[in-house]
């Protein structure tokens, strides 16, 4: 290890943990802070009292929370142990208008602002195999080589303005995929068990034309299985993205009415008491009470 560096992360959820864990087994020196303390001491990292005390004399910054809201709360918090100088990824997934205002207060504090979400769900990302979709300055990125070694194995720079969000709007029409076809891909389950239809005739049906593919068979195995816990994906986190997309959509004048229907697939799914499981639990979601 040539390029330890001191990485404070905030936020250790399912993807945070992960991208924690794998900085400490690269060797650089983390500090972590979590609501929930528990969370944050399974990660093998120093755990920080404080958010202030996660990020102070960090160089670089991680944030993966729930929302923008949260990222504003705690980056706030944060305030007081910023070093100027330093780089902030801001990894979670939040709205534009989100993006530009966190940027602001990055450069209020002296701070690089990196707008970073990335692409993958819980195994990627405890494998250190995300896809960082970034946008930042140009001098840093250097610096920042070393811990995209350690969470990622892709990285797609998309301009130089963090402020601007290019790697947030790229995530949200990622995103959009994903939700819509998770959605179709339960929906099919649900109507299949409806009709009498054994659902592995229909795989047998697309199996090698261009209507099959691995995220299909992923998602409907683990209904299948009964194996929506632990979530890559939670269906309370997928809800917060669908709703960010549909707002995007509205401010530029696109309706998206698929993703419009999926955040309330995924509210009922909550409401039944499916929230911290899998997105695919969306299935539960389907049935007329």
């Amino acid at each position: 290890m040539t390029d330890e560096l001191t990485v404070g992360v905030l936020g250790t959820g399912i993807m945070g943990a992960a991208m924690a864990g794998n900085l400490v087994r690269a060797g650089h020196v983390v500090r972590v802070w979590n609501r929930s303390p528990d969370k944050a001491a399974a990660t093998g990292a120093t755990v920080a009292d404080t958010p202030a005390d996660a990020v102070r004399d960090a160089d670089v910054i991680i944030t993966m929370l729930y929302d923008g809201a949260a990222v504003r709360d705690v980056i706030g918090r944060a305030a007081p142990g910023l070093r100027p100088g330093a780089a902030w990824l801001q990894t979670t997934t939040v709205g534009l208008a989100d993006t530009a205002g966190l940027a602001e207060v990055a450069a209020g504090h002296g701070v690089a602002f990196y707008d970073a979400p990335v692409l993958g769900t819980r195994q990627p990302a405890e494998a250190g195999q995300l896809t960082v979709l970034a946008a930042g300055p140009q001098t840093g990125r250097e610096r920042l080589a070393a811990v995209f070694d350690a969470i990622a194995s892709r990285v797609v720079w998309l301009g130089e303005d963090g402020a601007r969000g290019d790697g947030t709007r790229l995530k949200l029409v990622a995103n959009s995929w994903v939700l819509t076809v998770t959605h179709g891909a339960v929906e099919m389950l649900a109507l299949a068990g409806a009709l009498g239809v054994d659902p592995d005739r229909f795989f047998a049906v697309i199996e090698g034309g261009p209507l099959d593919m691995g995220y299909l068979h992923a998602k409907t195995d683990l209904v299948r299985q009964g194996r929506l816990s632990p979530a890559s994906f939670a269906v309370e986190t997928a809800e917060k993205d669908a709703r960010l997309i549909v707002t995007a959509g509205e401010e530029h004048g696109v309706r998206l009415d698929v993703l419009a229907a999926g955040a309330e697939r995924f509210r009922r799914a909550a409401a039944q008491g499916h929230g911290d499981e899998d997105m695919a639990a969306s299935y539960h979601a389907s049935f007329v009470p």
